[in-house]
């Protein structure tokens, strides 16, 4: 890992509590948080189901990892992506060349009881039952390039953001 760069990346499937630990992480850290679905938000000035609804997921994508790549060249930030910015092997590579990649699991139960009353989420289309498990299934092994991987199941923000920081301070240090 060459890590030019001081960053926290989180990984995960949505529901996996990326924005929530993104949030507590960078407060402890003194770094910025970077959202990458709202910055893309930002930049686009529509929400990410507008951008899904007018230009399609393909169109989102392209725009997800020029943006990846912007953040990814500043120093000293946490970001958190969006569920699908993995599926992209540039995005994978430029991730992990300039940050600790850390993966958040969650069961599907708890995903479900997450996300299911979302209405921001383009891809379940109100469905979440229905779509999560499938979804779940096809990106089974889209998060295993990460550095580092913990379940978010029943545990403490705090607890989660001080095995992740044990995990990145061992590996800056290797």
């Amino acid at each position: 890992m060459s890590m030019q760069h001081n960053n926290i990346v989180l990984v995960g499937f949505m529901g996996t509590g990326k924005s929530t630990v993104g949030r507590f992480l960078a407060e402890k850290l003194s770094w910025e948080l970077i959202d990458t679905d709202h910055y893309i938000e930002k930049q686009e000035e529509m929400s990410i189901a507008e951008l899904f609804t007018k230009h399609g997921e393909v169109y989102f994508r392209e725009i997800e990892t020029r943006a990846i790549q912007s953040i990814m060249v500043k120093s000293n930030q946490v970001i958190a992506t969006g569920g699908g910015a993995v599926l992209a092997e540039a995005n994978r590579v430029c991730l992990k060349e300039n940050g600790f990649v850390v993966a958040l699991t969650a069961s599907l139960e708890t995903i479900i009881q997450r996300v299911g009353g979302d209405r921001n989420r383009p891809l379940l289309l109100g469905k979440a039952a229905e779509i999560v498990p499938q979804l779940l299934q096809k990106r089974k092994h889209a998060y295993d390039f990460a550095d580092y991987t913990i379940s978010t199941d029943r545990l403490r923000i705090e607890f989660i953001a001080q095995r992740l920081l044990v995990a990145y301070r061992k590996q800056t240090k290797g």
